[in-house]
């Protein structure tokens, strides 16, 4: 799997980037897929809510865009993921800040490979799958600094 890491309007982090790998092909090959090329790009608020309004004609802020570029069965596409919102859900929710933005990654992974959460039932169905691969998963966002 090619799997890249971008920073918008956000200061870069320590990222595993064998665990993400590890985790984003687990997923991918859960659902019988086969891995392509994914990028993640961590942003500010500012950078994904300017994404939101360019490309999807949406005019609010998100944790998370998914664009979907896979073809036969070969998962490729790109996750924008806000740290600011990510941020404040995790003190909203009082979760963990890392856990939360694995949970979000992990979301977009389970859109890409089909995954949809407009009714209350697909709701429940993502939020299943987003605990289970959590606690199965090794968070890769844990910084090994001290």
């Amino acid at each position: 799997m090619e799997l890249l890491f971008h920073f918008e309007d956000v200061d870069p982090f320590f990222v595993n980037k064998p665990l993400v790998v590890s985790a984003m092909q687990r997923i991918i090959t859960d659902y019988g897929f086969d891995c392509g090329a994914l990028s993640i790009v961590f942003c500010s608020d500012d950078f994904i809510l300017n994404t939101n309004r360019d490309y999807l004609n949406h005019d609010y802020y998100t944790d998370i865009i998914t664009f979907d570029y896979s073809e036969n069965k070969i998962i490729s596409g790109d996750l924008i993921v806000s740290v600011d919102t990510v941020k404040s859900n995790a003190l909203l929710y009082e979760v963990d800040y890392l856990d939360e933005l694995f949970r979000v990654c992990i979301h977009g992974v389970l859109h890409l490979v089909g995954l949809v959460d407009k009714t209350e039932t697909e709701v429940s169905l993502m939020r299943e799958r987003e605990v289970f691969y959590l606690g199965c998963l090794t968070n890769p966002f844990v910084s090994r600094e001290t």
